[in-house]
């Protein structure tokens, strides 16, 4: 797949009351996308997680692409200094435009924000809305609980194991190769969206 990539969209958190590794995990991915000339999409904040990969992208010479709701925007945490700043009107519009400008996605530490962007896209991957790869970087172990949770579901008969359609690297170093080694898409990429 890593032919296809052109942009790839990181899920994280918007926090800065973080542990170190979370924030330095933020700023080395966004290094190691801008080294593969992969524009970036995200949640168009400047603050937290979200703002030191936007900036370490912006800072190796490859394109961030914001998409931020109005209501959000009016905060005044919008990152002013993006290749392309999405302002739209709602969380709904600016899931479906992150979705459909990225070619692959990313998800790194967060919060509710994270959970609720990457499980409405193993959903939508489950009802095959699109096929695009999905890489959990799961640094320090952040993300055990959770993935011990869907593991949970799968075992219980609420959710296919295949449906666990997604792959787990444990250092940002692996994130390029797990995005490069991932099967081709094959559903069309232009939204299905009801």
């Amino acid at each position: 797949m890593g032919d296809d990539i052109q942009s790839v969209c990181v899920y994280c958190g918007s926090s800065s009351k973080v542990d170190e590794v979370h924030k330095k995990s933020a700023v080395d991915l966004g290094k190691a996308l801008a080294g593969q000339g992969w524009s970036v999409v995200y949640g168009g904040g400047r603050v937290g997680l979200m703002g030191l990969a936007a900036d370490a992208v912006l800072e190796a010479g490859a394109n961030v692409i914001g998409i931020i709701p109005s209501h959000i925007q009016e905060r005044e945490i919008e990152h002013t200094e993006l290749t392309e700043l999405h302002v739209v009107d709602s969380m709904h519009t600016r899931k479906q435009m992150m979705v459909d400008k990225s070619d692959a996605f990313v998800i790194l530490a967060g919060g509710l924000g994270t959970l609720d962007e990457f499980f409405e896209l193993l959903t939508w991957k489950q009802l095959g809305l699109h096929d695009k790869a999905i890489v959990v970087c799961n640094i320090d172990g952040y993300w055990d609980k959770l993935l011990g949770t869907i593991d949970h579901l799968a075992e219980k008969g609420f959710m296919r194991p295949e449906d666990k359609a997604f792959r787990i690297v444990e250092r940002v170093e692996d994130v390029i190769e797990a995005l490069k080694k991932a099967p081709k898409q094959t559903i069309d990429p232009k939204t299905k969206w009801i």
